[in-house]
């Protein structure tokens, strides 16, 4: 007899860095998810990858593709302002619909018919109820449309209009819906509001409402989403939340960069050797110089770690939302059947990339004419910071970059699964990684921070998983719904987490992986990356790494070993023209003003 479908809880942060839980070596106190990872039936991933950037990944989420064929391409906030994404007709090409499109047979859709489905957070994948999560089958949805907002709801009062009559330029809108609902939010969100708190709250009511024995999905398993909008800029906490790291933070960025590198060896995530090579790398793929800690002045200096102490009372109050749930699974004896999943997006955000391209270089103007960024008023409601690059390199530590950059820093994110029915004992997991020379030990605390698996894999592989484990097929290449659909991309990881096989899903002689997104361009097989970042943010040539013993990508062997590299290349040509890559014109910096180094 076949055991019962797990009930499916996935829960994404948005541009959390690698080494923010406490459970990846933070001193950002996250103790539910530590608890999470450290229960029997858990495991920490080391090598979950992403998108570079929120929207294409969570089209990969739900669609188990990639996103340059399920409509994400190119962000949509981009994608408006370049017409090269257009067809001669003035449509956007197939892959780069700014949406989830039809292609793509969604993971609600999907499971329509044997599960009750429900979403609660952000979306990010349309912005009309024709492209809602309502749209796509989710049964219950209360979702922030958009990719950012303010975390307590605020909004400044509107501009002037412009001197043609057209409205000033605003942030970007508070679209909430509730299924098919769109809602004021003026009148119809909670009140107090802040966004992790909310969204907790109305996963939970969706929750009790099948709960109840006269639900018609009662006796259904359940598949939910729960998506933060934390810790996304704007960066904002309940000042007794951020008063917990005041000063942690005054010795800047450099420092802790390091003490992150140093937890993530103690909680056996990285070996020793690691320490050492992944230490310099912050300005590799760069030409452009990063203001230094050094050269700030204290009012400069205090204002930027005020700003991360605001990030890290984010981190914290989103883990004590996400205690609540887990709690009431637990009381509920639901917790061992569900499998849950938390990871985060994309890497930690140093830069303004949804913002950029729709300001027309005007954004910092507008928070400085709107709102009140004061040291002593940041993170409150009408405050509107973010921490920059070096605060968010150290928050990738041991990559180098982060969101928007196609190197680890970018597209490598922390994950935890749990699931004590699927995860075995005979899964290969290790408590830290192979060494890189015998000189390394292991990390001294590994035992009290649960299982780690140290293989690659990616966010297209979670709805093959699920569909796996719930006993459901695909449909390609039959028609769903009446329409064409393209397969999976991605590959269920329940042979290896069940321990049916000793070897990666995703190794040296599988498909290559590819990535790319703002024309940076990455692919990799096994332990070798191949990397092209186009000038001005990088050196325009194709560059190889061994992310084995070089985590941060800072030793360049594409000289030392021409075949490897060729055959990445071959590959990356291979995945072009599968996904239909299309690349922006040469010289576009789709990197610039602000979404890259500065």
């Amino acid at each position: 007899m076949s055991p019962p479908s797990p009930n499916i809880l996935l829960i994404i942060a948005d541009d959390l860095g690698f080494s923010d839980l406490g459970c990846f070596g933070s001193e950002i106190k996250t103790p539910n998810l530590d608890r999470l990872a450290a229960k029997q039936g858990s495991v920490r991933l080391t090598q979950f990858h992403t998108a570079s950037a929120c929207s294409p990944t969570r089209s990969m989420l739900l669609s188990g593709t990639d996103h340059h064929l399920a409509g994400l391409g190119q962000m949509a906030e981009v994608m408006q302002r370049e017409s090269i994404y257009d067809d001669e007709e003035g449509k956007r090409k197939p892959g780069y619909e700014g949406v989830l499109n039809d292609r793509v047979a969604a993971m609600p859709e999907l499971l329509a018919d044997t599960h009750h489905t429900w979403i609660a957070g952000k979306w990010h994948l349309g912005l009309t109820p024709e492209t809602s999560p309502h749209a796509r089958s989710f049964h219950r949805s209360y979702t922030l449309l958009p990719g950012a907002g303010n975390h307590y709801n605020y909004t400044p009062p509107p501009p002037p209009p412009r001197p043609d009559g057209s409205p000033g330029f605003q942030f970007i809108p508070p679209l909430y819906m509730e299924d098919d609902k769109v809602l004021d939010p003026e009148k119809d969100l909670p009140k107090p509001f802040y966004s992790s708190d909310v969204f907790v709250d109305q996963w939970l009511r969706f929750y009790h409402e099948l709960r109840e024995p006269t639900h018609p999905h009662h006796h259904r398993p359940w598949c939910s989403l729960l998506t933060f909008t934390a810790p996304h800029w704007p960066l904002q906490a309940d000042p007794a939340d951020v008063e917990v790291y005041k000063g942690k933070y005054d010795a800047g960025p450099l420092a802790l960069r390091e003490a992150r590198l140093q937890g993530l060896y103690e909680t056996g995530l990285i070996p020793e050797s690691h320490l050492t090579s992944a230490r310099d790398v912050r300005f590799q793929f760069a030409d452009r110089e990063l203001e230094q800690w050094s050269d700030l002045t204290p009012s400069e200096r205090a204002l930027s770690a005020r700003s991360m102490e605001t990030y890290a009372a984010m981190v914290t109050r989103m883990d004590t939302a996400i205690g609540r749930v887990l709690d009431q699974l637990e009381r509920d004896g639901v917790l061992e059947n569900t499998l849950v999943f938390f990871a985060a997006d994309n890497g930690a955000e140093g830069a303004l990339l949804e913002a950029m391209p729709l300001s027309g270089g005007n954004f910092e103007k507008y928070i400085r004419e709107n709102y009140d960024n004061s040291l002593e008023n940041v993170g409150r409601a009408n405050s509107f910071v973010w921490y920059g690059p070096l605060w968010a390199q150290a928050a990738t530590a041991p990559a180098a970059q982060y969101k928007a950059w196609i190197t680890e820093g970018g597209i490598r994110c922390p994950a935890i699964l749990h699931y004590p029915p699927l995860l075995s004992s005979r899964a290969p997991f290790d408590p830290h990684p192979a060494a890189s020379s015998s000189s390394s030990s292991p990390p001294p605390n590994e035992s009290k921070n649960g299982k780690v698996c140290h293989a690659l894999m990616t966010v297209m592989d979670l709805l093959p998983t699920i569909l796996d484990l719930s006993s459901l097929p695909h449909p390609y290449p039959h028609t769903f719904r009446s329409r064409p659909i393209l397969p999976l991309r991605g590959l269920s990881l329940v042979p290896l987490l069940r321990g049916d096989t000793q070897s990666e899903i995703h190794d040296a002689e599988s498909e290559a992986i590819g990535w790319e997104l703002f024309g940076q361009q990455a692919v990799r097989r096994g332990r070798w990356k191949a990397v092209f970042v186009p000038r001005p943010a990088g050196l325009e040539r194709w560059q190889l790494f061994d992310l084995e013993g070089d985590p941060g990508e800072g030793c360049d062997l594409a000289e030392r070993e021409p075949e490897v590299l060729k055959r990445l290349i071959e590959d990356w040509t291979v995945y072009e023209s599968e996904v239909g890559v299309i690349l922006p014109r040469p010289g576009t910096d789709d990197l610039k003003n602000g979404y890259g180094p500065r």
